[in-house]
């Protein structure tokens, strides 16, 4: 396997999560955003949208980290990353959208270059929008795991899967701001330093990648 991806993109650390847990050998091949290589006409071919990341397996590529990721489960389906009764799926599926479909989609490098070119709006101005996103996303997140009874060690139970992967490299963005106070949100925050005790989470993280700066 082939994962085409960005040491500090959020979407592809959550594949690089999901990829040790599988225990699955991959290749990682640098797209570096902030050098726009993602709007090549060679990465264009590969992935349309611009995006990353984007995943080979054996000549078939597929895209959107969730995709990826549920691929990923269906196809080496142990350690499962999604439980196995239908509720436990729709909440799972759930915790991971609120962060990849609310959170990230408008905190990410093109809305935040965007709002520089040709907005005209300063890195104060910038940091004030991606850290009031982030928040109103942390504080619906933070009600649902400590309210429901159903998170465990991890989001769901007492296994990393879906939501977990999905979670933790959003409060690696949450970080990136000494100004964002992580202080109301214990769950998230417990739930996380689980998840970085484990190797297969810690070996993805950013700064641990061959195309880190």
């Amino acid at each position: 396997m082939k994962l085409y991806g960005y040491f500090r993109s959020s979407a592809a650390f959550r594949v690089r999560i999901a990829l040790n847990l599988k225990g699955l050998a991959y290749e990682q091949v640098s797209v570096h955003l902030r050098k726009s290589e993602q709007l090549k006409a060679e990465y264009l071919a590969l992935q349309p949208q611009g995006l990353v990341p984007a995943l080979d397996d054996e000549g078939e590529i597929f895209i959107q980290s969730l995709a990826i990721i549920e691929y990923l489960d269906e196809t080496h389906p142990a350690p499962p990353l999604l439980p196995g009764d239908p509720a436990g799926r729709a909440r799972v599926r759930g915790l991971a959208q609120a962060v990849a479909c609310d959170i990230h989609p408008i905190d990410n490098l093109r809305v935040l270059r965007y709002l520089a070119r040709p907005l005209g709006h300063d890195e104060k101005a910038i940091e004030g929008w991606f850290n009031h996103w982030i928040k109103l996303g942390f504080d619906g997140i933070e009600r649902l795991l400590a309210g429901d009874g159903q998170a465990g060690k991890f989001c769901h139970g007492d296994a990393p899967g879906l939501a977990d992967i999905c979670l933790v490299p959003q409060v690696f963005n949450a970080r990136r701001y000494p100004s964002f106070d992580m202080t109301p949100y214990p769950t998230i925050g417990r739930v996380f330093e689980a998840c970085m005790a484990l190797d297969d989470f810690e070996r993805a993280r950013p700064e641990r990648q061959p195309d880190a700066e």
